[in-house]
């Protein structure tokens, strides 16, 4: 089957100096907006840690800039999932992993359930 060029759709890239890259931000809000808006129960310490838990108590996510045993690991996201067949498992990303990032990662688990 042939189609003529003007029928087929225009693939469109951005020229280099027009992309906007994500970089750390050291914010919370994109994460903590995303749970927020999924109904998952958000608690804050004293120290500035932030923990969240889903609904279901399957999925744990841990924002802990000011936790000294992660940040001697580099970490500052944490993601823990208990699924309800298989093998617990843990995600973590370091200060330097932009929070949007995290964010997507976070909102890819829950749309495949």
């Amino acid at each position: 089957m042939n189609a003529s060029a003007t029928l087929l759709p225009v693939v469109v890239h951005p020229a280099v100096e027009d992309r906007h890259w994500l970089s750390a931000d050291h914010s919370a809000g994109p994460v903590l907006d995303l749970l927020d808006a999924l109904g998952w129960a958000i608690v804050d310490t004293p120290e500035a840690n932030v923990h969240a838990t889903s609904p279901d108590g399957r999925v744990y996510v841990g924002w802990l800039p000011e936790d000294t045993a992660a940040w001697k690991r580099g970490v500052v996201w944490q993601v823990r999932v208990q699924p309800t067949e298989g093998d617990p498992w843990v995600q973590e990303f370091g200060l330097l992993t932009p929070s949007e990032a995290v964010a997507g990662f976070i909102a890819a688990l829950v749309a495949h359930r």
